[in-house]
């Protein structure tokens, strides 16, 4: 390539962003301008924008350019003389001149002479105000040729001399500063150096904290030597050793004081690291965020056609479009926010005539609002459409055959709308160019999970519909919970668990063959966290069992960890390409001592607990396995009754065992097989196996065998009572004569006290 036709790719590329920049002047004018015609500012603001356009069009030889630029300004400088009154045909040939000059402005476009002529020709007829005989002129008249038009006399705008560039990379201005264009690759690397560099920084504290122990140590030996000295005084010892022990305090004191000095500079010099550290991750970080704005942009236009393509008048308004946020997960928010906007303008708002018959204004308002809170990005997308139709719904439900209309019609308004969420689930019973086709919020809330983000949606019927999204402002950091699982450190991303809860044994509960506790009134399933990560298991800790719930939709579960470490915010490190996807893992860091810790991927382990539960391996948690603590015997209780089976356990409880419960003989013979206990208490009439043949399953099991065994049971006659006994159990007890200290006593008689 030629030195000329290097200058001139390089023009070329300044044209091209300086029409992306003048275009989004002139979209955000003429829908400004739509709203209101007269306008002077952005009747200005427009102008001066085609006429800048022409100008570079101009300066790099791009004359179709030179042609649409100049008839859009004839237009707008019309209405800025109140010569012509801009009327919505008149907006969409503007804008629909917008999008022809971004075009010409990049090579192979498409873009014929034909195609730029009749837009210049519909720009003529329309500033002359013959727009209907335009329209009917096209039916006959041949294709005009494409020629200049002769420019009107403004006063004239100096061209800029060309923009220097770094890197191959142009440089602009934008409010009054030099922006250059650096390769992503760059920032990241630039953001991943200064976050290890962060990291660093905090491994001065242990040595700091080792200097400080070590001068206590020498302060402690330096009274030692003072007492050692007093007592050898009053001795009368010699004056040799009083010397060498002189001589001894002396060079611990200066020891003291040289490690004093020491200390302190170590520890002005840690402040110091640590701040700039912070300073220079800090100022990385910056480079990465844009203003939320820069996701709309085009998207205000977009609802506006969309809005007239379906007969609706629409308008889109953003509150915090300054608000920062990084640049990938801007990008990673762009395609699920134009599905709810779209989604919005297609299901929410109504028609003119609908809205003014309900009372409200004829044209559609969509919001967004965008705000930072505890270190999230949160968004509210929503319109004063006419909501939910629940009973629509309804019926969508039962056509799709998801659920039955008895269990359709007991359900909560918030468990109807989770069905909007499910893979191919559609109101519309016709698939159109915007909607109807099965690929619907499913995708969405994919999408903002893979953010580590949650949706939300929320409607008021004939008022309107709000979603809620919560995502990080970053994806380069992350607020999370550290934890330890087979004794090493794990992380959970906040924004995706639920709640920390620490639970005593006696609250877990077995339920058809699993572990269950009681959390915010329904049973939730308790899995062990180092079976779902292949990890061996940990060393018991004493007192309750910490758990982290996790929840998918209706899918809630807890699970179970070593400790809690705590809440720690942690500068991303991707896993390496070439190992693929890691199980249930979507990211590494590293901890302020430098530890590596692995960031667990919430929505993989959620898929991990269903596998596990399909196959039947999923194991229980000892209950018993607490460290330091006195061990309590531990009772098994086996009845399909509710009420008998919570008496039983109520009262061993209170005597002080350890009891857990099962529903029925099947039941009782897993939790037999996985768990240790010092006693069974089972009924005799259960579901799926019975108590005699639990009995006869345990005497031939060669590591159960030996398990005292009680039977407590409704039949009280001597054939029953022997039936029991016979099959292996130790004391039989008719629940006819129960009473509490009679369960008790035979307790006590079998295993002892607790």
């Amino acid at each position: 390539m030629t030195p000329d036709q290097m200058r001139d790719a390089s023009m070329l590329e300044l044209f091209q962003l300086e029409a992306e920049a003048q275009a989004q002047v002139l979209n955000e004018g003429l829908l400004a301008l739509e709203r209101n015609p007269t306008q002077a500012d952005q009747l200005e603001a427009c102008m001066r924008a085609a006429h800048s356009l022409k100008g570079a069009a101009r300066i790099v030889g791009v004359d179709a350019g030179v042609g649409i630029a100049h008839v859009m300004e004839d237009c707008l400088v019309s209405a800025q003389n109140g010569q012509l009154r801009l009327t919505p045909d008149h907006i969409d040939a503007l804008l629909k001149g917008t999008d022809l000059l971004l075009r010409v402005a990049k090579p192979d476009s498409g873009v014929t002479p034909a195609d730029v002529a009749r837009f210049v020709e519909q720009m003529d007829i329309m500033n002359r105000g013959g727009f209907m005989a335009m329209q009917e002129s096209r039916l006959v008249a041949p294709e005009p040729q494409f020629t200049l038009p002769t420019e009107h006399t403004l006063p004239p705008i100096a061209a800029e001399p060309p923009a220097v560039t770094v890197e191959d990379a142009p440089v602009a201005d934008a409010g009054g500063e030099r922006v250059l264009r650096v390769t992503a690759e760059r920032l990241n690397r630039l953001l991943d150096l200064s976050s290890k560099s962060l990291v660093e920084s905090q491994r001065l504290k242990p040595f700091l904290t080792s200097m400080q122990r070590m001068k206590r140590l020498q302060t402690g030996a330096s009274r030692t030597l003072n007492g050692v000295q007093d007592a050898l005084n009053d001795a009368n010892t010699d004056p040799q050793t009083l010397e060498l022990l002189s001589e001894a305090r002396r060079l611990v004191d200066e020891c003291q004081q040289l490690l004093t000095q020491q200390a302190s500079d170590l520890d002005e010099f840690s402040w110091q690291s640590e701040q700039r550290a912070q300073l220079l991750y800090d100022t990385a970080l910056a480079c990465r965020l844009r203003p939320f704005n820069d996701v709309l942009r085009g998207q205000e236009r977009m609802i506006r056609d969309l809005g007239r393509s379906l007969g609706k008048q629409v308008r889109l308004e953003v509150e915090g479009h300054k608000t920062q946020v990084d640049r990938e997960v801007l990008e990673k928010l762009e395609a699920p926010l134009v599905h709810l906007l779209r989604n919005a303008v297609d299901h929410g708002i109504e028609s003119a005539d609908v809205r003014a018959l309900a009372g409200k204004a004829t044209e559609g308002v969509i919001r967004i609002k965008a705000r930072h809170q505890a270190g999230l990005l949160v968004l509210e997308l929503s319109d004063d459409g006419a909501g939910i139709d629940l009973d629509r719904l309804r019926r969508a439900i039962a056509q799709r055959q998801l659920s039955t209309p008895e269990t359709i019609a007991q359900m909560s308004e918030q468990e109807l709308l989770s069905f909007l969420f499910l893979p191919g689930f559609s109101m519309r019973d016709t698939v159109t160019e915007v909607s109807g086709r099965g690929v619907g919020l499913d995708v969405v809330q994919h999408m903002v999970r893979q953010l580590r983000g949650v949706i939300e949606l929320r409607q008021v019927p004939g008022q309107g519909a709000t979603f809620h999204l919560e995502v990080p402002l970053t994806l380069s950091v992350v607020r999370s919970l550290v934890v330890m699982i087979g004794g090493e450190a794990y992380a959970f991303p906040l924004a995706q668990i639920e709640r920390m809860l620490e639970l005593a044994p006696a609250d877990i509960v077995q339920l058809e063959g699993r572990q269950h506790f009681w959390h915010e009134g329904r049973h939730v399933g308790l899995v062990a966290a180092h079976q779902l990560l292949q990890r061996p298991e940990g060393e018991p800790t004493a007192g309750d069992i910490r758990v982290v719930v996790i929840r998918e939709r209706d899918a809630v579960y807890g699970v179970a960890v070593e400790r809690f470490i705590g809440e720690r915010t942690l500068v991303v490190l991707p896993i390496d390409a070439r190992l693929g996807k890691v199980q249930d893992i979507s990211a590494g860091a590293l901890l302020d001592d430098g530890t590596p810790v692995l960031i667990l991927d919430v929505e993989d382990m959620l898929r991990s607990v269903e596998k596990l539960l399909s196959t039947g391996r999923l194991e229980r948690i000892d209950r018993g396995r607490q460290a330091g603590a006195v061990a309590r015997k531990r009772i098994l209780v086996v009845d399909d009754s509710l009420t008998v089976r919570e008496l039983e356990r109520k009262l061993l409880l209170q005597r002080g065992y350890d009891v857990a419960v099962a529903v029925d003989g099947m039941d009782g013979w897993n939790a037999l097989r996985s768990e240790h206990f010092d006693l069974l208490v089972s009924d005799i009439d259960m579901p799926r196996m019975d108590g005699i043949e639990l009995v006869t399953l345990i005497r031939r099991d060669n590591r159960l065998q030996s398990l005292p065994i009680m039977v407590v049971s409704y039949k009280d006659r001597e054939e029953d009572r022997r039936r029991g006994l016979d099959a292996g159990a130790d004391y039989y007890l008719a629940k006819a004569s129960f009473h509490d200290e009679a369960l008790l006593d035979a307790v006590v008689d079998l295993i002892g006290e607790p």
